[in-house]
């Protein structure tokens, strides 16, 4: 079926047919991914479909999607499988940071030949994890856990950025939680812009996407959460050329501390610190 049969075929169907029913069409069709990403663009037009992160994929494109784990034994499944719901070729790289609540035995159960785990000696933080996450990805791209991530690698994927920050605060909905985080937040971010000369809204965004060569040439060495404002740091230093950033908004569900959440008040003096500190030195 080509693309005009195909729009022609949904443009008669839609008055036809329940939505559900054309959906289960739509994803029944002999197209494939990337023919079915043409189609929607073709009925839907190229903006609508660039808002929802509907665009085909380049032939050999593979996506590597690290995540650092510490005690998520209640969500590392609903994780794993909202990541492996995104019709994109990928690895997911786990590395659990010395789980004491039984998070390893789930993991040892995920491992397949997409999802791939590495187990920490001892608990380092999670800066620690992602090096090691990161020394594992074969993938062009690499993203740090986020299930949204058709949205955060089109930039990268359409050449107009090397590095993709999935920004709460900048229009997608977000849960009502901490007041005084979001004054942390944004007080880091503006400290973070005003040494890097950035105009990021959320620095401290765990969703952030690379291109492979981006980490490649960067030396990482924060084990906590000072990783953030260490790789905004460097990557704001690098010179002829300079790496192209962007921002896309997310939409963002945090979590409470009786949920999971473990950053706290010491993180955020270590972040202050390491802004400095790595604008300053390597």
């Amino acid at each position: 079926m080509d693309m005009d049969m195909g729009a022609n075929f949904l443009h008669s169907a839609i008055e036809e047919e329940p939505i559900d029913h054309l959906l289960e069409m739509l994803a029944a069709s002999p197209l494939g991914d990337n023919g079915r990403a043409q189609l929607l663009q073709k009925l839907l037009g190229e903006g609508p479909c660039r808002q929802l992160g509907i665009y085909p994929i380049p032939a050999g494109f593979k996506l590597s999607v690290a995540v650092p784990v510490y005690n998520e034994k209640q969500w590392i499944r609903e994780i794993v499988r909202r990541i492996q719901g995104v019709p994109i070729p990928k690895e997911i790289v786990l590395v659990d940071d010395c789980s004491t609540d039984g998070t390893r035995d789930l993991l040892r159960e995920l491992e397949s030949d997409e999802v791939r785990v590495f187990l920490q000696p001892r608990n380092q933080g999670k800066g620690a994890a992602l090096r090691k996450c990161f020394r594992h990805c074969t993938g062009d791209v690499i993203i740090v856990q986020e299930a949204e991530y058709p949205r955060l690698i089109q930039p990268i994927l359409d050449n107009k950025a090397d590095v993709v920050y999935g920004s709460r605060f900048i229009g997608d909905s977000h849960r009502v939680l901490y007041y005084w985080h979001s004054v942390a937040n944004t007080a880091l971010t503006t400290l973070s812009n005003m040494f890097t000369n950035l105009n990021l809204t959320d620095m401290e965004t765990c969703y952030k996407v690379f291109r492979r060569e981006v980490l490649q040439g960067i030396n990482l060495k924060s084990n906590r959460f000072g990783f953030e404002p260490e790789i905004t740091a460097k990557i704001a230093k690098r010179r002829n050329p300079s790496w192209r950033v962007y921002e896309i908004p997310i939409s963002y569900s945090g979590r409470t501390y009786e949920e999971g959440k473990k950053i706290g008040l010491k993180d955020a003096f270590s972040a202050f610190y390491c802004i400095i500190r790595y604008w300053m030195f390597d």
